[in-house]
């Protein structure tokens, strides 16, 4: 009886140790390229601007609102610093969706990347309608957005924090996190292991 009570204790033991080491390791690549459907957007400098725009290059797409509290400033600080430290692959370009349309019109957006030093050639900012934006989110890139009714508009909308990377054929490939939360604190370096990886992935991306 008693080996049968050490069995169980082992693999429940092994159950945890497996279930944190999912949550805190990078995402995994996608298993094949999953293809992106189309989008007409606004960029911040008020042209129009659709996927077709981006066939040819390597992208990675954020999401994020201008009023946010949370961790929109660290996403958005991770794609500036990966505008420096990619800035000798011409291909690249990064691409900031807005989830707070109906508030975050060109004006808006322009002023929020003026203040991280957004390259307007390397680096768009997009916003559209309430409904072309779900759509996008959802139908496109396949991540929630979900509105919270918090009074607080800092943390009035919910939304995915992951960096998703696209390649020359609008194609998903794989994706990454946009900021080291509450984990990194867990699994120190797990973050920067991460952005390793991605910029990798762009490198290789580029040369396809």
């Amino acid at each position: 009886m008693w080996k049968r009570w050490l069995v169980l204790i082992a693999v429940a033991g092994l159950g945890l140790f497996l279930a944190r080491f999912v949550r805190l390791t990078p995402s995994q690549p996608t298993p094949e390229p999953a293809p992106l459907s189309d989008f007409a957007l606004t960029e911040r400098s008020g042209q129009p601007l659709s996927n077709r725009y981006l066939i040819g290059k390597v992208w990675l797409a954020g999401f994020i609102f201008t009023r946010c509290s949370g961790p929109c400033p660290h996403v958005t600080a991770t794609m500036a610093r990966l505008q420096d430290e990619l800035k000798d692959v011409d291909d690249f370009r990064l691409v900031t969706f807005t989830v707070d349309p109906v508030h975050d019109d060109v004006d808006t957006l322009k002023r929020y990347a003026n203040h991280f030093q957004a390259d307007p050639t390397r680096w768009l900012f997009l916003t559209g309608t309430e409904a072309t934006i779900q759509n996008v989110l959802r139908e496109g890139f396949t991540v929630h957005r979900i509105k919270t009714g918090d009074k607080d508009v800092g943390k009035s909308i919910d939304h995915s924090t992951k960096l998703i990377l696209v390649d020359k054929q609008g194609r998903v490939r794989d994706l990454f996190d946009g900021w080291g939360g509450e984990f990194e604190k867990e699994a120190p370096g797990t973050f920067e292991e991460n952005l390793t990886r991605l910029k990798k992935a762009v490198r290789e991306l580029s040369k396809e």
